[in-house]
């Protein structure tokens, strides 16, 4: 079967009822950590991230050769495992707001329908990474005075040309 070359995209995922899963460092993690994988297996490049709260956005581009489809559902399958898998554990109140009523899974950590915009223009880009970077600065959100200042996200990987912050598995988009 051949697969069509894939463009950088702009994809965000949103916790089942925007629920604040995302709000606990490991959980942030868990998402990081899937990325790397990705990115040392040559499945994806990511050129940008951020994780709030309830929900979180990035910059990719999945590999000729990868089915986009699938790679999503597996990424968001293992993820949410991941993720379900240690609320088990620390007996996370939060389990009992992620039931559901489905014939394939009890809980739920992902809404169903995450989005993915290609980005076919630099210009388009450019405001998706701004987009990306200001989130944590949102008055709704306010977790840092500085873009740069959010661990969780690319901006200090674009702020000190890609000296930090590069989670082991970004590369800049002019690269």
């Amino acid at each position: 079967m051949y697969l069509h070359p894939h463009h950088t995209e702009f994809f965000t995922a949103t916790n089942l009822n925007w629920l604040p899963v995302l709000n606990k460092d490991i959980h942030k993690q868990i998402l990081i950590e899937a990325m790397q994988h990705r990115v040392q297996n040559k499945q994806i490049i990511v050129n940008a991230f951020v994780i709030m709260p309830n929900h979180f956005h990035a910059i990719w581009k999945i590999n000729d050769g990868i089915n986009k489809a699938n790679f999503q559902r597996d990424f968001m399958k293992f993820t949410a495992r991941s993720i379900l898998k240690f609320m088990f554990m620390n007996n996370d109140p939060l389990l009992t707001s992620l039931q559901v009523k489905a014939a394939d899974r009890k809980q739920q950590v992902w809404e169903r329908n995450s989005l993915s915009v290609e980005l076919y223009t630099e210009q388009v880009f450019i405001q998706k990474l701004d987009y990306i970077h200001n989130n944590p600065l949102q008055p709704k959100w306010n977790l840092c005075k500085q873009p740069e200042n959010y661990f969780y996200s690319s901006a200090l990987f674009y702020e000190t040309g890609g000296r930090e912050g590069d989670f082991n598995m970004l590369t800049h988009f002019r690269d």
